[in-house]
């Protein structure tokens, strides 16, 4: 049975400031992330009794609920990886760059479709870029709540979490405002080395 831990943040809570603070930031990740974390071992507990017992009457809603967790867990820690302290985060990569320009024109307009995603997505959600193994190319989509719209064969390179949790005690309804921030604490260096890996 597989057990999901919670990964250590990547930098001290305080470290992406001004545009997270440290108490969101400790909120987030020592219970939101964590209750993903807790909730896929549940299910995943309710799951091996399930099959140990050869009772499957809950299974529907067992796989929902591991469904659900994992997904939350999953983008998370994509999340944490893919931010870095102000000034920290390096730059894409020549090769991230050529393939960026190849699907949007540049990175600006990457930063603009994938900013304009971010604030669209209705009630909860994220905005994600993606690599596509099929077509060998990058696109962006939002995904309402995390676990209703997989893209298969595609490998999430760069999450931006616009539940509310992100970032309302700092920012309050200005969703705009943070996903404008964002981008000065995007690890461009993380982003470049997951899509060097998927793209082998």
């Amino acid at each position: 049975m597989t057990t999901y831990t919670l990964p250590a943040l990547p930098y001290s809570a305080d470290a992406l400031e001004p545009v997270m603070d440290a108490r969101t930031v400790t909120l987030h990740h020592d219970f939101h992330h964590k209750a993903y974390v807790d909730g896929a071992n549940a299910a995943q507990k309710e799951l091996a009794a399930a099959r140990e017992s050869g009772d499957f009457k809950l299974i529907e809603h067992w796989t929902k609920k591991l469904a659900f967790h994992a997904s939350g867990h999953a983008l998370h820690t994509l999340f944490w990886e893919n931010l870095a302290p102000v000034g920290k985060g390096g730059a894409p990569s020549a090769q991230l760059t050529e393939a960026v320009n190849a699907s949007f024109g540049s990175v600006d307009k990457l930063k603009a479709q994938f900013s304009a995603v971010a604030k669209a997505v209705e009630g909860n959600g994220w905005a994600l870029l993606f690599y596509s193994r099929a077509d060998k190319s990058l696109f962006i989509a939002g995904v309402e709540n995390h676990q209703k719209a997989a893209h298969w064969n595609a490998v999430p390179l760069l999450a931006l979490d616009v539940w509310e949790h992100a970032y309302y005690l700092k920012y309050q309804n200005k969703r705009a405002d943070f996903v404008t921030e964002f981008w000065n604490i995007v690890n461009w260096d993380d982003v470049s080395a997951k899509f060097a890996a998927a793209s082998k």
